[in-house]
Order: C-alpha cells, then sequence, then structure tokens
C-alpha cells in the first residue's frame, strides 16, 4: 500500500509542515514567497491528496507519522 504522504511534493510537505506548526495562510506566503491563494491552493491540494478535511485532522495525521511531537 502506498502511503498517500509520498503523494505530495516537496513544496506541500513544507506548507504542510508549516500549517501544523501553526503558522497561518498569509504567515507561509511571506515565508515561502508565495501568494496567500498559492498556499490555499497547496493546502487544498494536501487535504486531497491525504483524504483530509481539516487542519485538526492534519494536525493529526502529522502527529501519527511523527511528523510533530
Amino acid at each position: 500500500v502506498e502511503d498517500s504522504y509520498d503523494l505530495l511534493s516537496a513544496r506541500e510537505k513544507e506548507i504542510m509542515h508549516l500549517l501544523v506548526t501553526g503558522k497561518s495562510n498569509r504567515q507561509i506566503a511571506d515565508m515561502v514567497h508565495i501568494s496567500a491563494a498559492t498556499v490555499e491552493t497547496h493546502r487544498t491540494n494536501i487535504f486531497q491528496k491525504l483524504s483530509i478535511h481539516n487542519l485538526p485532522e492534519l494536525i493529526l495525521y502529522a502527529v501519527r507519522k511523527g511528523l510533530i511531537a
């Protein structure tokens, strides 16, 4: 069984890490020099690829994967 996490691009993994550590779309946009709309697109793609529906689910996923403590 393929791990859904492996479907994420390097940029999506970067955005995901910033999301689960509490950064807002605007903060992420400023940090990685993209628009907030592009962050939202990445966020949508992350949720779809991982079959996740909201940020708390994403945080739980990240904890279970050992990506955050």
